[in-house]
């Protein structure tokens, strides 16, 4: 089986059930459980869509074997850094080479939109994306923004 990635629009139903189950795990492994159906917050899985399409930013979907497994955004914070955000592979598909090739995909994206270095935030938690970044050539930076769930921020030139 082979990956592919493209661009997609946010809504899409594979873009959205991905978007979903994006903030599934995410918000699952930070209050240590799986989230309850009443628990999903579409005003936050929904935020930010509208900065993910040309000319500020990009969402691409990933497909392995044709099934819908791995998405990820970036937007243009200026004329030089792109930040990525909502990278992510579903569990089933995690460990077939598609994260590596995600991060590919989205510099080529922040490249395209003219962009020389990508950033990103994300928790000390998720101990998988953080090393998917370093093995990818990203380094620690200082914090470039604030939140209630970024404890380390990482960049790459491009």
């Amino acid at each position: 089986m082979t990956w592919t990635f493209s661009p997609e629009r946010v809504d899409t139903p594979d873009a959205t059930a991905l978007r979903r189950d994006y903030f599934g795990d995410v918000a699952g492994r930070y209050y240590q459980r799986v989230l309850t159906e009443d628990e999903y917050d579409q005003e936050m899985i929904d935020e930010g869509l509208d900065l993910l399409a040309p000319p500020t930013g990009a969402f691409l979907v990933g497909r392995y074997g044709g099934e819908p497994a791995a998405c990820g955004g970036l937007v243009l914070l200026d004329a030089e850094r792109a930040e990525l955000t909502r990278v992510f592979i579903r569990p089933s598909f995690r460990g077939t080479g598609g994260a590596n090739l995600l991060l590919r995909g989205l510099e080529d994206a922040a490249r395209e939109l003219g962009a020389r270095r990508t950033v990103l935030n994300t928790r000390l938690d998720l101990v998988e994306a953080r090393a998917l970044y370093t093995r990818n050539g990203y380094a620690e930076i200082p914090a470039y923004c604030t939140g209630p769930y970024m404890e380390i921020w990482y960049g790459k030139e491009l």
